[in-house]
């Protein structure tokens, strides 16, 4: 056993001994390379043997071979088998070891191809094994990528590298690749140099441990990763720059998953090397949409480059060995990383490194301002995007480090208003952590103040987004929060101040009395930015929609009160005091004004009303429950005892009247003085007794420069006068008289005149009182009779004015008089002279139509009017005054009017009105008018005169008037019997007025109608119901007369039409409340259909419609879903006044925005139904609403009803009506904008529906449409869905694309198929292309060439059916061009999966290649061109077999066109197949060639095309016949065989040609081609049979060597004369000429004698020419006649040229015929035209050569002598001829030959001495011929008969 082994050992060493042997011999580099690739992978297995000594042995042979090898780089080594066997499973590690060392030594030796073949090998090698075998093995992969060639199309299948299986080879790839991406340039490893305790953030205290003796390794890396990539041969930076490209190509090409690659090309984008950095960043920016960055695998990876391997405290964390450890990456890196970061949320939540990394680049060592900015960005995000629970413990870490940064940095403003934004964003999403911390604000406020201006902004804004968290203070807090906000807001930064204001008025409740002091105060701020937002929060008034108790709190009066005392009392003693003139105010105006009013709103508050708003009249509404809340005030003691304050005045109200009377004294103002006025008028007993002394101030204040002022302080005179009594009360009136008629200043009297009047009022209406509380009045002392004098006089003094040039006095006088008639009896008589009620009634009435007077004199005066019965129950003339107001109708007066109604109604119910009351001390509704009033009501009168006269009135303007009059009797006295009584009189009257053409009549008689129908009990309600709604549903209304003074057309309404705006809003609200089976609502409606300005205004308003509306509102809830679809519509209505009204009933209903979306569907169906309405409004208003309604909106739920909408707009954009076709076509181009959004692939599913129910309506129903707008409009949508959808296109696209196929017809003009049907063939054809290219080009082709992109197996099944049909039945150039193109482009974007449907497409062509169009037929042609390169072969040959068929058989010249265009098509566009198939094609090509062109037809084009094939497709023109001899024969027997006579023509000249081209045919084709030949030869004469004979001539012509021998099939000599002579016997000259001349060329090939047979027909021919010639002019027309005499010459000529050539060398013959011929020859050489002579010469000239007699054999001198004499004495003519040098030339060669024969068979005996001398004369007149050389030639001619002389 042993014994063995021993001996296996030894041969183991023997054979190495022999490999070492065989090693030292090798002299070359290439036997050496040998040896190696033979014997390197077996010596290296021999490691594994067992022998000690064969290992040794081994070892020693690879040393020497290393040795050798190092130093001969260009040897290669047998790397692949060394891979192979280092993959051996089986293989020791020891010889895998070994290996690895020459695969490392031989793979970057290896050409790049084969290292690129190998690169899979390596990685498949590189599965389990060892680390750093796999890290050498990617080292060695790593530079080959860059030369990688990746496949265009990423398929699984032709990927190079199959990494799909191996996870784990493509982990440890990307690892490797990320080092090498993180190598620096020229990094070199210094294995010396140990890592510098770099003391960054990133906590290195590990390092002392035993980390101290390692390298410093690259930035992002470890020492072990710099050491791997660097590895035994570091690369230089031009070759690391490569590996980063090729790493680069690698992640391109899609060889790894893109998740896992990412981050590679983040970092190569930061390369130091442009090319790197470019070639990531463009594969990033194409990857951007794709790559998710919210996946926590992409964002750990970044985190964990971005920052190293930081040591935790954890378990893991200590692991690491420090070799292992990886640093952070540079800045440069982490500039790239951080904007990735902010793309994605799940950076923002990563906890801790999201923290870390802001930290890192807030105040790492190595930060730039970048990375700061950069990472300042990341803090934003991370505020925006973190969820709450992962911010909760990032607050106060973000917080630190942004606090930090704004206290230490400070060199970039822009980046510290980005730090200050930050804080303010990390307040408004954690409030908590800024709640405690009120020193930071201050820290802020304080920066405001203090930082660069481009800062403030951020700050301030920052500050703005705190606010929020500092909203809960409570106790100290709040009170420190005070001061900082109270020191801030006099700081001189206005944004100081902006803030603080934002602070006080937000961060304190607002009944907070501190926080609104300091808004009062920075109300006066001059800033308007400042006091304006101080001023808004202050008047926040409760809006109208919010109810009351949403209204937020206010400081309770006394308290505010209290405090603003102490304050303006403290202020008083301090420098901030206010002064102005002599005048000291605690605060400047602006402050003091909105102090007192915002006393004034807090008074109102705590008196339980809501303080509407600035607006005086509005405020005195509210000023009997102010009165009762003073009361209250005044009489509660605690009022009293709370504040014991310096001044004395301890009551709120006392300090609130001081303030406003300082305030007043100092500044003056409007809404002040109304304030005192107020607060003095709701309780005079107590509070205006005070003033009595301070009557001359009051005084002052009623001499002021504004009207209003004095008017206010008038009033508060009177208040204050009437507390006093007695002689007190009359030396006021007296002194106020005295004033009055003092008239040095107007503005002193103008108030006087009101306080008088004002004055007595308040005494009469005092009087009144006392009157109804004790009857006796004589006990009182007040009213004492003086006093009545004086107050008679007084008003008498008021009267005077009346008349005043001065309208301010008139106007105040009026007042006056109405304030006294308000409040009792006129003192004055009733009539009589002198200044009397009648008298005052009539002058007053005068001036109401008066042009003279000022609007505002009209409303007083009115107003005057209507309170005399009021307070007067005996007034006499209540009927006078009433038919006045209501006969002072003026057009274009309705403010008057609403005056008018008002007085009407008061002065109608008389005592009983509610004007009669103190307004300052009782509301309107509860007031009660006093027991013992006389009653003075004459209701009735008036409701019967408005009724029955007024409303009826043929003049609209009082219609108007009346209207609006009756609407204030009903609301003014609803309760009222008589107005109840006649609720169907009242609703008549304003149903009539509804129908007005004025907007305004309309508007108040529905509000009329409404209030009618509220005031009736159910069955009046009933009644009201059914007799409107018959009403305005039929349109009967109350005849007017016409009289003189109707007007008929208003002013404004000319030119409209008279029902335009009548009642079509009105029955439109009915029928709305109809459908809802609701009549009733008809009421509600018209109650929210408000829409006129007029409600608006202070005397609408007063009518209290908004509350009534508000409550309409609520009733019409619940018929929503029934209501919304119709008003949707309506709001678009044509008709203006419907519109509006709609609208205001839309704005009023639907408050909510997301009504619509919830009713969509409803809406929808509605405006559908409706778009087709027999109305053009409706349908108007359907598109207009439509149009609106899908804006914007997502359709989801709605697909399936898009088609109805689309063909229901469709059929609405063909309306009769303009502005309903405009308004279907914006419907329409916003549907249209909608669906193609719809359609794109992001939308998934829904986008798929979309387009499947989309494409069949535009197709089938848009694009057939016979409007062109709506065929226009389908295209451009189904252009731009097509673009938008893409793939999701496909299913659809058999339907799309022949729909789009048979639209490029349909939608061409038809004017140009017109003008193609005229045109001539070369127009057409010029034409007909250009429409064809337009169609190539139209949106609809562009539309297809979109889908065509998309297709496969799938769809072509379908699609290929019904292009076929289109093909075959399509109509129009367009579609039949657009398919052949379509096909076209078929065969290149899916061949193979067409060859199915190609035989199908091909016979489908075939139709269109017989099509009457040239260019449809090119077009096929064209398309069949492409498609024989994906047909089967089968196909193609039955296509080739079809078109063969079609050219010999169709005689119709458009197949044979077809034919030769298919053919040069598929030659030109499908070389291949035509060479696979050239037998078939190309003898086809040889035949068309040769086709006879008619003059007309441009045939020409087609051979050409022919010929282009056959050029083409042979090798030269003779090799081509040689190569296709035998089919060229077969096709052109088949030709001669045809039935139509040009095809045998053709046959015969492409056989002439082929035996013309080939020098001789020989059997058997010869035989086959004459037998065809002859065979088409018998028979008739017809159009083209010439060409046989010039066939055969040919033919014999070039093998006639091969006719001597008799062949078995193939015609003698003598049966091809036979025939040819036959056919010259035929009668058809033309036919003849060609016949001879063909039997001539035969006879002279074959030197056949058949002279005889011959003569007996061409001499004949000759004879009768010459009869002919001379004999006489047959009298035909002269055009026959010249072409008669053609043939005839040409008949001539061909005779003479035969006889010559088919002279014959028989001596028999000669002799027969010699004197003959030469007789013929000479008759004619005298006789005939030049032509015939030249061509008698040509005969001679071969006559003679072949004229035996001059041979010395056969010589007969005599014989000879007489033919030499005959032709001397004919040649002279022609010697002689002078005119044609042609004829002498050819007559001297004849002589010349002549001399030569007779030189040559010494004959001369035999020329006569005649001759000579004949021919010597001749000669010589020749001897000054024009042409030298002829000259010549004569000379010597007639020296060599000289000489025989």
């Amino acid at each position: 056993m042993a014994a063995a082994a021993a001996s296996a050992s030894q041969d183991e060493l023997n054979q190495l001994e022999r490999v070492f042997l065989r090693l030292g011999h090798a002299e070359t580099d290439e036997q050496l390379q040998n040896i190696i690739s033979k014997f390197l992978p077996p010596v290296l297995l021999k490691l594994s043997s067992t022998q000690e000594g064969v290992r040794k042995k081994v070892m020693e042979l690879l040393v020497h071979l290393n040795k050798r090898i190092k130093s001969r780089p260009k040897i290669q080594l047998p790397v692949e088998t060394l891979l192979v066997q280092y993959q051996d499973p089986a293989a020791v590690s020891f010889v895998t070891n070994f290996t690895i060392i020459y695969v490392k030594m031989g793979y970057p030796r290896l050409p790049v191809e084969k290292q690129c073949e190998l690169a899979p090998t390596l990685l498949t090698a590189m599965e389990g094994k060892p680390q750093p075998q796999q890290d050498s093995l990617m080292h060695l992969l790593i530079p080959t990528l860059f030369h990688m060639k990746y496949p265009v199309e990423s398929s699984k299948s032709a990927s190079p590298f199959n990494l799909a299986e191996k996870p784990k080879t493509v982990q440890l790839l990307l690892d490797f690749m990320l080092d090498v991406l993180l190598m620096p340039y020229g990094y070199v490893l210094n294995e010396s140099q140990s890592r510098q305790n770099s003391s960054s953030a990133q906590g290195s205290s590990s390092n002392s441990g035993g980390g101290s003796g390692i390298p410093q390794p690259p930035p992002g890396m470890s020492f072990y990763a710099a050491k791997r990539v660097i590895g035994d041969n570091p690369w230089t930076p031009e070759q690391l720059e490569q590996c980063k490209l090729g790493i680069v190509k690698f992640i391109e090409a899609e060889q790894v998953p893109e998740l896992e690659a990412v981050l590679h090309l983040v970092i190569a984008s930061s390369d130091t090397r442009h090319s790197v950095a470019t070639a990531a960043d463009l594969e990033l920016k194409s990857k951007q949409s794709l790559i998710d960055w919210n996946n926590p695998a992409i964002i750990n990876k970044m985190y964990k480059v971005y920052l190293g391997d930081i040591p935790l405290k954890t378990k893991e964390g200590a692991v690491l060995k420090p070799e292992l450890k990886r640093d952070p990456v540079s800045t440069r890196v982490k500039l790239k990383i951080v904007p990735h970061l902010l793309r994605s949320r799940q950076a923002a939540e990563t906890f801790p490194a999201n923290i870390q990394v802001v930290y890192d680049g807030l105040f790492g060592t190595n930060t730039n301002s970048k990375l700061r900015t950069l990472s300042l960005q990341f803090v934003h995000h991370i505020c925006i995007n973190c969820p709450e629970i992962k911010i909760k413990p990032l607050g106060p870490m973000l917080l630190n480090g942004l606090t930090k940064l704004i206290n230490e940095y400070k060199e970039d403003p822009k980046l510290l208003s980005m730090a200050y934004s930050a804080v303010g964003k990390l307040s408004s999403r954690m409030p908590h952590l800024f709640t405690k911390d009120i020193a930071l604000v201050q820290q802020l406020f304080e920066a405001l103040c203090k930082e660069e201006p481009e800062t403030r902004l951020a700050i301030q804004e920052a500050l703005s987004m705190m606010v929020g968290a500092y909203s809960t203070l409570e106790g100290a807090q709040r009170t420190l929060m005070e001061a900082l906000v109270a020191s801030y807001l006099i700081k001189p930064e206005v944004q100081v101040r902006q803030v603080a204001v934002k602070f006080a008025s937000t961060v304190f409740p607002s009944d907070h009395i501190p926080s609104r002091y300091l808004l009062l105060l920075a109300s006066g701020d001059p800033r308007e930015e400042v006091h304006g937002e101080a001023q808004r929060v202050l008047r926040c008034l409760p809006g109208r929609n919010r109810k009351e108790s949403t209204f937020e709190q206010m400081p309770s009066f006394p308290e505010m009160v209290y405090y603003i005392q102490e304050k303006a009392s403290h202020r008083m003693k301090t420098p901030v005091k206010y002064v102005t003139g002599t005048t000291v105010l605690p605060f400047n105006p602006a402050a003091f004004g909105e102090i007192v009013l915002y006393l004034r709103m807090c008074l109102a508050h705590s008196a339980g009303v809501v303080p509407t708003s600035q607006c005086l009249a509005d405020m005195q509404d509210h000023a009997p429950a102010i009165g009762r809340y003073i009361r209250t005030l005044m009489s509660s003691p605690q009022a009293a005892s709370s504040s014991s304050n310096k001044s004395g005045e301890t009551n709120p109200v006392q300090i609130y009247i001081s303030l406003l009377q300082q305030l007043l004294a100092g500044v003056g103002g409007l809404p002040v003085m109304y304030c005192l006025l107020e607060a003095v008028s709701v309780y005079p007993e107590k509070l205006a007794t005070k003033f009595v002394d301070k009557t001359e101030w009051i005084k002052s204040l009623m001499s002021s420069s504004k009207e209003e002022m004095r008017e206010l302080a008038a009033l508060f005179y009177s208040v204050v006068v009437s507390t006093v009594s007695g002689n007190e009360l009359k030396s006021m009136i007296e002194q106020l008289i005295k004033t009055t008629k003092d008239n040095h200043s107007p503005e002193i009297q103008h108030g006087s005149l009101l306080a008088l009047g004002f004055t007595v009022g308040r005494y009469l209406a005092k009087k009144k009182m006392r009157t109804a509380e004790q009857q006796d009045l004589e006990t009182n002392a007040d009213f004492l009779p003086e006093q009545e004098e004086l107050i008679q006089s007084a008003t008498e003094t008021i009267g005077s004015f009346l008349d005043s040039t001065s309208p301010l006095l008139a106007i105040a006088a009026c007042t006056a008089l109405g304030e006294i008639g308000r409040n009792g009896p006129l003192p004055i008589p009733s009539e009589g002279s002198g200044f009397t009620k009648l008298h005052l009634v009539e002058s007053l009435l005068n001036r109401i139509p008066s042009s003279k007077e000022t609007n505002k004199m009209k409303e007083r005066t009115i107003q005057t009017l209507g309170y005399f019965p009021v307070g007067d129950g005996d007034f006499p003339h209540q009927k006078l005054l009433l038919q006045g107001l209501m006969d002072s109708v003026e057009a274009k007066q309705i403010e008057l009017q609403f005056t008018i109604g008002e007085a009407i109604t008061s002065a109608a119910i008389g005592t009983s009105s509610v004007a009669a009351r103190d307004a300052w001390v009782v509301t309107e509704d509860e007031y009660t008018p006093p027991a013992g009033a006389k009653i003075n009501d004459v209701v009735p009168w008036v409701l019967d005169v408005i009724l029955n006269k007024h409303i009826i009135s043929p003049n609209p303007h009082v219609r108007q008037a009346a209207c609006i009059w009756l609407l204030s009797l009903v609301r003014k006295l609803s309760t009222h019997k008589e107005v109840k009584s006649h609720l169907k009189e009242i609703q008549s009257a304003f149903v009539s007025v509804l129908s007005e053409n004025d907007e305004l009549s309309q508007d108040v008689a529905s509000k009329g109608l409404g209030l009618v129908y509220e005031l009736g009990n159910e069955q009046d309600q009933q009644e009201l119901v059914s007799t409107l709604v018959e009403t305005l549903m039929t349109g009967k209304r109350a005849k007017r007369e016409v009289s003189g003074e109707t007007v008929v057309f208003q002013g404004g309404t000319l030119g409209k039409t008279p029902d335009g705006q009548g009642l079509s809003t009105y029955k439109e609200l009915c029928s709305l409340a109809s459908d809802l089976s609701q009549p009733d609502l008809v009421y509600k409606f018209m109650n929210l259909a408000n829409h006129h300005a007029m409600w608006n205004s202070r005397k609408g308003a007063a009518f209290g419609f908004n509350v009534i509306a508000t409550k309409a509102g609520e009733q019409l809830a619940p018929f929503l879903p029934q209501l919304v679809p119709r008003l949707y519509r309506y709001q678009f209505d044509p008709n203006l006044g419907i519109r509006q009204a709609m609208t205001s009933i839309w704005n009023a209903l639907v408050t909510d925005k997301s009504m619509v979306d919830k009713y969509l569907k409803e809406i929808l169906q509605d405006l559908v139904k409706n778009l087709t309405s027999n109305m053009w409004r409706v349908r108007e208003s359907s598109c207009l609403a439509l149009n609106d309604l899908l804006r914007g909106r997502p359709l989801d739920d709605i697909i399936d009803k898009l088609p109805e909408i689309w063909e229901t707009l469709f059929r609405v954009q063909d309306d009769i009506k303009e502005s309903v076709r405009k308004a279907a076509e914006l419907a329409l181009k916003t549907l249209s904008k909608v669906c193609v959004k719809m359609c794109d692939p992001a939308k998934g599913a829904a986008g798929q529906r979309t387009i499947a129910v989309l494409l069949p309506c535009l197709l089938d129903k848009g694009m057939m449409s016979s409007v062109t707008e709506v065929r226009a409009l389908s295209i451009n949508t189904l252009v731009k869905i097509s673009k938008s959808a893409g793939a999701m296109l496909k299913p659809h696209a058999p339907k799309l694309i022949p729909a789009l196929l048979e639209s490029l017809s349909v939608l061409e003009p038809q004017v140009l198929n017109y003008l193609s049907l005229r045109a001539t063939d070369q127009e057409k054809a010029a034409m007909d292309s250009a429409r064809l290219s337009a169609a190539k080009s139209s949106p609809m082709m562009e539309t297809i060439n979109m889908c065509l992109q998309y297709l496969d197996v799938s769809v072509l099944g379908e699609l290929v059916p019904r292009l076929c049909e289109l093909i075959r039945s399509g109509v129009g150039l367009g579609t039949k061009g657009g398919c052949a193109s379509v096909i076209v482009s078929l065969t290149t974007q899916c061949p193979q999966d067409l060859t199915p449907y190609s035989g199908k497409l091909m016979s489908a062509l075939l139709s269109g290649l017989t099509d009457r169009n040239s260019v449809i037929q090119k077009s096929c042609a064209f398309a069949m061109g492409h498609l024989v390169r994906t047909s089967r072969d089968s196909s193609t040959e039955k296509l080739l077999q079809k078109l063969s068929g079609w050219y010999m058989e169709k005689e119709e010249p458009i197949y044979k066109t077809s034919c030769a265009l298919t053919i040069h098509a598929i030659g030109r566009y499908s070389p291949d197949v035509l060479k696979n198939h050239a037998k078939e094609v190309l003898p086809l090509a040889f035949l068309g060639m040769h086709e006879i062109a008619d003059e007309e037809k441009s045939e020409k084009e087609e051979c050409n095309l022919w010929t282009e094939v056959w050029q083409e497709n042979v090798p030269g023109s003779f090799g081509g016949i040689r190569l296709y001899l035998q089919e060229l024969i077969t096709i052109t027997q088949k030709a001669l065989q045809s039935q139509s006579w040009k095809m045998k023509a053709q046959g015969a000249i492409a056989m002439a040609s082929i035996a013309k081209q080939t020098s001789s045919l020989v059997p058997p084709y010869l035989g086959m081609i004459l037998t065809a030949l002859l065979q088409g030869l018998a028979g008739r004469t017809w159009a083209g049979k010439e060409e046989l004979l010039k066939a055969i001539a040919c033919v014999v012509t070039a093998s006639s060597a091969e006719l001597e021998k008799s062949v078995p099939n193939q015609p003698s000599t003598n049966e091809i004369l036979q025939a040819v002579l036959k056919e010259c016997c035929k009668e058809n000259l033309k036919y003849k000429i060609v016949a001879i001349s063909c039997a001539a060329e035969v006879l002279k090939a074959t030197k056949e004698d058949r002279f005889q047979e011959f003569s007996d027909i061409v001499i004949p021919l000759i004879k009768k020419n010459s009869l002919e010639s001379v004999g006489v002019r047959t009298n035909k027309n002269e055009d026959e006649n010249e072409k008669e005499k053609e043939l005839q010459l040409e008949s001539l000529l061909g005779a003479f040229e035969s006889l010559g050539k088919a002279w014959p060398r028989n001596v028999e013959t000669q002799r027969c015929y010699r004197q003959e011929l030469c007789k013929l020859m000479c008759e004619r050489l005298k006789l005939s035209t030049w032509k015939v002579q030249l061509g008698v010469l040509q005969s001679m000239n071969a006559f003679f050569q072949g004229l035996m007699l001059l041979e010395e054999e056969h010589a007969d001198p005599e014989a000879l002598a007489e033919i030499l004499l005959e032709t001397c004495k004919s040649i002279t003519y022609s010697l002689e001829n002078k005119t044609y040098s042609s004829v002498r030339t050819e007559a001297l060669s004849v002589i010349e030959l002549l001399l030569k024969k007779l030189e040559e068979s010494k004959q001369w005996d035999s020329l006569t001495s005649e001759c000579r001398v004949l021919l010597i004369e001749s000669l010589a007149t020749m001897e000054t011929d024009s042409r030298p050389e002829l000259q010549e030639k004569a000379s010597l001619l007639k020296k060599t008969l000289e000489s025989l002389e």
